[in-house]
């Protein structure tokens, strides 16, 4: 009897083990492809996807408190804010026809940046305002 409960208790810890070498993995495959990604709104859900694996190993080390706070601000209040903050510089649009989301690029934004100075911008003491008069 103790055999066999000895045996479970190795068994159980090799299946952990493992669980947890297959979330490390994906952990660092998140990183890559967040840093890779074109998209904007899919890096958003990858670091959202990284967060909650992390609460996921979190757990697994025996650390709650670490897990809970992961998962409430990694995954939830951090996502929640880099959604809005889309939204108000209209990375994400709305089409008209299907209802889609037309994500803009990382390289869409930067370009966008680089020509701010247009029609009615002005730059001051190394920062661009809207409708300044230039002297």
């Amino acid at each position: 009897m103790k055999r066999k409960l000895r045996y479970d208790i190795e068994m159980g810890a090799y299946i952990v083990t493992i669980f947890t070498c297959i979330l490390l993995g994906f952990l660092v495959v998140c990183a890559i492809a967040a840093s890779l990604s074109k998209n904007l709104l899919n890096t958003i859900l990858i670091f959202m996807s990284y967060s909650l694996v992390m609460s996921i190993i979190w757990i697994l080390l025996e650390s709650p408190d670490l897990a809970i706070t992961e998962a409430a601000v990694g995954a939830g209040v951090t996502t929640v804010l880099f959604l809005v903050t889309l939204k108000k510089i209209d990375a994400i649009k709305k089409d008209g026809d299907g209802g889609q989301d037309n994500n803009i690029e990382r390289n869409d934004i930067v370009e966008e940046n680089r020509n701010v100075k247009k029609e009615g911008t002005c730059e001051i003491d190394g920062n661009r305002r809207r409708g300044c008069e230039e002297e």
